[in-house]
């Protein structure tokens, strides 16, 4: 991976992300953000809780720092909130499990 794409890369992501590293870790302790998402088995974390435990880490990571592996799950991020974004529901959003989902991924869409 070059250095353009991964600019890209964190480019996309800061634009995706749009809650901060507290605001993530704040939500993820509620209990509708562990209700929603895709989940193995019943009980089981969902992916989007799962990935969104680690967006903090990524968000306080030193550009320098980050490596394959972060640039990888930012590209994963990017890629979730682009698509589910487009599903938005008619209506007031505010307490729906699409918003709460995209939020476990760290994008606010009232934000």
């Amino acid at each position: 991976m070059d250095d353009d794409e991964r600019t890209r890369i964190r480019e996309d992501f800061h634009e995706a992300v749009t809650m901060t590293a507290s605001e993530i870790e704040r939500w993820l302790e509620t209990d509708e953000s562990r209700a929603v998402g895709q989940k193995e088995h019943e009980g089981d974390e969902s992916t989007g809780h799962a990935s969104g435990r680690r967006i903090p880490d990524i968000l306080r990571t030193k550009q320098a720092d980050l490596t394959d592996d972060d640039y990888a799950h930012m590209r994963k991020v990017v890629g979730y909130v682009a698509r589910h974004a487009k599903q938005r529901p008619d209506g007031d959003v505010a307490e729906t499990p699409w918003r709460y989902s995209l939020m476990n991924w760290g994008h606010d869409p009232l934000d």
